[in-house]
C-alpha cells in the first residue's frame, strides 16, 4: 500500500506491478494536490501496458481524468445505501455475469462524479448519478463503493455525519443510523457483487492462475 496522503511517493512507472487498485478519499481529483499529476500519469502508464486498473470512488475519478474524461459536481449528494440499475450489453455481461440487467445494492459517499472516457462502456447507472462504473478492457472505475465492511460504515457515519446531516433533506442521502441499519440487508449482497467484480479484475493480472 502506498500512502498518498502522508506524503509517500508515487511511483514513477507500472512495471513493477501486476495492476494497480486505487481507493476513495475525501479530497476531489480538481483540487491543486502534488500526486494528483503524478498518480494520473501511472494510471496512463498502466493502461499503455495493458497492466490492470481498478479505482474505487475517488479511484474512479483518477481513472477518468488520467484517460480524458472530466470530474465534476454530481446533481445530488449520493451518501449511504442505494441502488446501481446495470447495463445489459456484452461488457457488463462479462463484468457483472449474473448481475448484468439488474438492480444491485452498493455503498454510496459522494458529491462529484466522472463522466466517460474515450472507448469506455457504462456498467452501472442510477437516477441520482449516471456514471456509477465503467470498464475499459481489463481496468475498472467505481464512483458507487462496493469494498464497505461495517467498520468502515461505522466510521465513516461517525467521521462525517455533519456532512449527512448538511444534505438531510436529499432524496440520495442517508443519515448514520439509516446506513448501520441497512448493514444487515445491503452487505451480504453487495459482497456478493464485488466477488464478482474482483474475480473478473484479476483475471487479467500478469501471472495470474486459477
Amino acid at each position: 500500500m502506498i500512502a498518498l496522503d502522508e506524503g509517500a511517493d508515487v511511483p514513477a512507472t507500472a512495471d513493477q506491478y501486476a495492476g494497480l487498485c486505487f481507493m476513495g478519499g475525501p479530497m476531489s481529483v480538481n483540487d491543486p494536490l502534488p500526486w494528483i499529476d503524478p498518480v494520473c500519469a501511472l494510471i496512463r502508464d498502466a493502461v499503455s501496458k495493458n497492466i490492470p486498473v481498478i479505482g474505487h470512488c475517488l479511484g474512479g475519478q483518477l481513472i477518468s481524468k488520467a484517460l480524458g474524461g472530466s470530474v465534476t459536481r454530481n446533481p445530488v449528494k449520493e451518501i449511504g445505501w442505494g441502488q446501481a440499475f446495470s447495463e445489459i450489453d456484452a461488457t457488463a455481461r462479462h463484468w457483472l455475469g449474473a448481475f448484468a440487467g439488474a438492480s444491485s445494492t452498493v455503498f454510496q459517499w459522494h458529491g462529484e462524479t466522472f463522466s466517460l472516457p474515450e472507448g469506455a462502456t457504462r456498467l452501472l447507472a442510477n437516477g441520482y448519478c449516471a456514471n456509477q462504473m465503467f470498464a475499459l478492457g481489463p481496468h475498472l472505475a467505481m464512483q458507487c463503493h462496493v469494498e464497505m465492511t461495517p467498520e468502515m460504515i461505522a466510521t465513516w457515519s461517525s467521521q462525517w455525519s455533519d456532512e449527512a446531516a448538511a444534505v438531510a433533506a436529499q432524496p440520495s442521502v442517508q443519515q448514520p443510523a439509516e446506513m448501520l441499519e441497512g448493514i444487515a440487508n445491503g452487505l451480504p449482497g453487495m459482497r456478493q457483487l464485488s466477488e464478482q467484480l474482483y474475480s473478473v479484475w484479476i483475471r487479467g493480472l500478469a501471472g495470474w492462475k486459477a
